[in-house]
């Protein structure tokens, strides 16, 4: 096994140093689990061996860590993957090598909760999976495209395997030349990929994680832990390494918290099995999301186009309606206050997702309710950062006697007033002209 691993450590040198010689940069894709966590350990070592050769000229090929934040990660994973970066960040640099850390959001109009509580999408399932592309993809093809845009090319490291799946062995040497290590990206043009580790098997992996010390000083065995507690009860992945302490060890996959498109959250559940039972809540919250996706009485009858949308029964599917975008940002909202009593530092949503969700509200006439009225609700304050009022009461109290018995002008100026000031907290007065004149429309033309 030892030989196999010193195999690929010395392929990535000869890729990295001598095979290619351009400085196109590597990026690889870091979720923090073991596939990714070896690739990079290996690369580490690869430029450690490197960096003690005749030409230290060699390590000029910068190799980016990318890692993505959906903004909806499952908690424990997400606090073990920035304690990681964090790592690794300062670790490359007191080493002297090459890498760099990068992460990447969604941008703020294409969050989670954006898109479900502040524009109305049902949340995702199989049909509709809109999560994908918003919350991962995005983001990282926007970094991707950075650098292409800069050095022509790039190179992007994968940690997948062939053994994973027949799915993921067929979908790697579908783009595979033989005999070449490179194969062309699927979609983004100027893009290679270099898959290092795909011939690793499960039980190599960890044997890596286990036996090998992190080169960024982690303590793996904490990786292990998260698996192992992750772990459905019928699965079992047995390591070389003779420890009893690693007996066993997870098959689990992590993702987001909030994912609608699994039948069942198994990594969640088991944590929850295994002692992380301030996590129930989460996978409440989350099994009721699924519950409410489809139920008539928070869906409209029209898509966010303005086109039609019911099923053969006549039932409503389209945007949620009002009523329950108000509902699930209350809920949300105590679910995070009830998180906090354990874990004060985790937010669920946060600040300025809160405005983003208000600005929406009000670019689709939604004034009848107002975050920061449902946040003081729930919190009992204001909004920390930003008070979400847009007028305080004496200045309400003068409108109101100026427009006298013309109570609907006082809700016409509040609204516009509201509109002006939620686009200055987003820092950006885009569309705010035609926001105000789609306003007044309604009200000199209201709906039968």
């Amino acid at each position: 096994m030892s030989k196999k691993i010193d195999n690929v450590i010395d392929e990535i040198i000869d890729q990295y140093a001598f095979a290619d010689t351009s400085k196109r940069p590597w990026i690889i894709g870091f979720s923090g689990g073991k596939d990714s966590t070896v690739l990079l350990t290996l690369v580490w070592k690869a430029l450690e061996k490197i960096r003690t050769m005749p030409n230290p000229f060699q390590l000029s090929r910068p190799v980016y860590v990318v890692c993505n934040d959906t903004m909806v990660e499952n908690p424990i994973i997400a606090e073990y993957v920035d304690e990681v970066l964090g790592k690794i960040e300062i670790a490359a640099r007191d080493q002297d090598l090459p890498i760099f850390v990068k992460k990447t959001t969604p941008k703020l109009e294409e969050t989670f909760w954006i898109n479900v509580i502040g524009k109305g999408y049902p949340v995702p399932n199989n049909s509709f999976r809109w999560c994908t592309d918003r919350l991962k993809i995005r983001p990282t093809s926007n970094f991707l495209h950075e650098q292409i845009d800069e050095k022509g090319e790039a190179i992007v490291l994968l940690g997948t395997r062939y053994e994973e799946s027949k799915r993921r062995e067929k979908s790697i040497k579908k783009h595979e030349t033989e005999g070449k290590r490179l194969a062309k990206h699927a979609t983004d043009i100027n893009t290679w990929v270099y898959a290092p580790i795909k011939d690793l098997k499960l039980e190599e992996v960890w044997y890596i994680i286990n036996a090998f010390k992190s080169p960024w000083h982690f303590d793996n065995s904490i990786l292990f832990k998260i698996y192992a507690d992750a772990s459905a009860d019928d699965y079992e992945c047995p390591t070389i390494v003779t420890d009893k302490e690693h007996s066993s060890c997870g098959k689990s996959r992590f993702g987001c918290w909030t994912c609608t498109v699994v039948k069942n959250d198994k990594s969640m559940s088991s944590l929850v099995n295994n002692g992380q039972e301030w996590l129930k809540p989460l996978l409440d919250f989350r099994a009721k999301l699924v519950e409410d996706r489809n139920l008539p009485e928070n869906r409209s009858d029209r898509r966010r186009n303005g086109m039609l949308a019911v099923d053969d029964e006549g039932n409503p599917k389209g945007t949620y309606l009002a009523s329950y975008k108000y509902k699930l940002l209350k809920e949300l909202l105590e679910l995070q206050k009830q998180v906090q009593q354990q874990r004060p530092h985790i937010n669920l949503i946060n600040n300025q997702e809160l405005i983003a969700i208000q600005v929406t509200w009000n670019r689709e006439d939604l004034f009848d309710r107002r975050v920061g009225d449902i946040y003081r609700e729930v919190y009992g304050k204001e909004l920390s950062t930003n008070n979400l009022k847009s007028l305080d009461d004496t200045e309400r109290r003068i409108l109101k006697e100026v427009c006298g018995d013309e109570t609907n002008y006082y809700h016409l100026i509040d609204n516009l007033i509201t509109l002006q000031e939620t686009k200055s907290l987003m820092l950006s007065k885009y569309g705010l002209h035609n926001d105000l004149e789609k306003r007044i429309e309604s009200f000199v033309n209201p709906k039968s």
